[in-house]
């Protein structure tokens, strides 16, 4: 058995070993990470043997924490993430470079559509009809985008949204509610393979899945972090969010908002739980929570986003690619049966 881990902004972990009998023997940890003192490795190797191969990660962890020497420092990995790549090794794990990546940005399309395409690109690429696939969204429109499962009345303010001409749609992941007006944010979606987050816990592959965008964020000079469990952030305040949904297909659609820039008042008056939040956290302005890629940068959104791109193409050598007519069309049925019918939208008040 072999599974490796690339721990987000951290170190590669490499784990071998066979299975004898439905336990682990002969383990053989390796990677990239530090470790003092050195015969802490032998301590690693020697809590995984004769653990039983059907051992969950919480499992792993607490064996490999029970046996470590006291003085044992870990730098650039962790009990967790030995955990992890042992669990991938007992799966059909994968890893980015096992992958031919494209990257599509093309035009705007109504919001509903963005919604539907997530749908239609993610269950493409379990079914094995698309490439793994980067696609950042273009918008001409603005809306507030709610999670699968937010109510609607407790989430958005319909005067305050028809005021600011903000169409209100629901997602197929979960997550809070986003404030998308058009120009002012940057968003993507990923569309890969369930293999590529085998082994790992959700709020483990949120992590791995933001990993590629918080190196490109600090290629633009920001000193972007991940805050579990689905927020990327800098020392100046939270950038985005990122929601999650794992399809039947085979394959896992993780998508990101992050804020270029953002009118705090406007934001107030078309979201309800905006004001809940910044109320309950004694927070008199939201420009303390979030701080927008433009007063970070000073670069324009397209030059962001062309960064970005650039950084995704260099780590995993995507190509550019388009929507084909037949994804489109399947996705404006979808929008005709699904997203734009008052059954999805309403189906939490």
């Amino acid at each position: 058995m072999h599974g490796e881990y690339k721990v987000p902004g951290g170190k590669l972990v490499v784990v071998d070993f066979d299975v004898v009998d439905g336990v682990i023997a002969n383990p053989r940890v390796a990677g990239d990470f530090f470790l003092e003192p050195d015969e802490a490795l032998g301590d690693i190797d020697r809590a995984l043997e004769g653990l039983p191969a059907a051992s969950d990660a919480k499992q792993i962890t607490a064996a490999i924490t029970t046996g470590l020497r006291g003085d044992a420092v870990m730098l650039g990995f962790s009990a967790e993430a030995v955990a992890v790549a042992v669990r991938r090794a007992m799966t059909d794990a994968t890893s980015w470079a096992a992958y031919d990546w494209e990257i599509v940005h093309g035009a705007a399309v109504p919001p509903r559509t963005h919604l539907a395409l997530d749908e239609v690109l993610a269950t493409r690429v379990g079914e094995g009809r698309r490439r793994p696939t980067l696609r950042f969204w273009e918008w001409d429109e603005s809306a507030v985008v709610i999670g699968s499962f937010q109510s609607v009345k407790n989430e958005v303010d319909p005067e305050g949204a028809e005021k600011h001409g903000f169409e209100v749609v629901r997602r197929v992941s979960g997550g809070g509610a986003m404030m998308m007006e058009k120009g002012n944010v940057v968003t993507y979606s990923l569309y890969v393979p369930a293999e590529l987050v085998q082994g790992m816990s959700f709020a483990d592959s949120y992590a791995f899945l933001d990993d590629w965008v918080l190196q490109g964020l600090r290629e633009l000079g920001i000193e972007a972090t991940y805050q579990p469990l689905n927020d990327i952030a800098s020392p100046a305040g939270k950038i985005g969010g990122a929601a999650q949904k794992r399809l039947g297909a085979g394959s896992v659609l993780h998508h990101v908002t992050m804020a270029y820039d953002l009118d705090n008042e406007k934001m107030l008056e078309v979201l309800r739980i905006g004001r809940e939040k910044i109320s309950d956290k004694g927070i008199a302005s939201a420009a303390k929570r979030v701080d927008p890629l433009r007063s970070q940068t000073g670069l324009s959104r397209a030059a962001i986003i062309e960064s970005l791109k650039q950084t995704f193409a260099t780590l995993y050598g995507a190509t550019p690619g388009t929507v084909t007519a037949d994804e489109l069309a399947e996705a404006e049925a979808l929008v005709e049966s699904k997203f734009s019918t008052s059954e999805w939208l309403y189906r939490v008040p």
